[in-house]
C-alpha cells in the first residue's frame, strides 16, 4: 500500500476509534462533570501541541516540507498550545475568564488545524510522512480534532451555566 492510502486510512480509524470513545465514555462522563471540569481534560489533549516543533528536524532528515508550510503548522500549533495551556491555568485559578479563553481557543485552533489540512493536502505530505511526523498524522491529529468537537459539544450544551470566580459553576 502506497503512503497516502495507508495514511488516510490509519487516520479514519484513528478518527473512528476516538469518536467510539468519546460517544460511549467521554460524553456520559464530562455531562456529570460541573463545566470548567469538563473542559479541562479536553484542554489538556492540546497542551501537547508543541510537538510540531519536529517538523524542524523532520525536515533536516528528508521531510519535504516547504518552510513556509511547516512554519505555518508550527507555530499554529504552538500558539494552540498556549492557548489550551493559559485557559487551563485560568480554569485551575478560578477565573471567569476562562470560558471565553475557550472561545477564542475553539476559534484559532478550528482556523489553524483546518489551514493546516489544507496546507497538507495541496503539498501532499501524506506521500512524504515518515515515523514521528506520520504517527502524529495518523494518531494526534484526529484526537486533536475529536476533542475539539467535544469542546464546542460542551461549551453550546452547557452555556447557561455560570462560572463563578472561584471557578466553581451553577447550573
Amino acid at each position: 500500500m502506497d503512503l497516502t492510502p495507508a495514511a488516510l486510512l490509519a487516520m479514519t480509524l484513528s478518527f473512528v476509534v476516538y469518536a467510539t470513545a468519546a460517544v460511549w465514555y467521554a460524553v456520559p462522563r464530562l455531562r456529570d462533570l460541573p463545566l470548567v471540569d469538563a473542559l479541562a481534560p479536553l484542554l489538556w489533549i492540546h497542551a501537547f501541541r508543541h510537538i510540531a516543533l519536529q517538523l524542524f528536524s523532520s525536515q533536516e532528515f528528508g521531510f519535504a516540507i516547504p518552510d513556509a508550510v511547516r512554519d505555518q503548522i508550527a507555530y499554529g500549533d504552538l500558539v494552540g498550545m498556549l492557548l489550551a495551556l493559559g485557559t487551563l491555568y485560568a480554569i485551575r485559578f478560578g477565573r471567569r475568564l476562562a470560558v471565553p479563553l475557550v472561545w477564542v481557543f475553539v476559534v484559532a485552533t478550528t482556523i489553524d488545524l483546518a489551514n493546516a489540512a489544507l496546507q497538507g493536502i495541496r503539498e501532499e505530505l501524506f506521500a512524504e510522512a515518515t515515523d514521528v511526523s506520520w504517527l502524529i498524522l495518523t494518531f494526534y491529529v484526529p484526537a486533536l480534532w475529536v476533542s475539539l468537537g467535544l469542546v464546542v459539544w460542551t461549551l453550546l450544551t452547557r452555556r447557561s451555566e455560570a462560572v463563578r470566580a472561584n471557578g466553581a459553576t451553577t447550573g
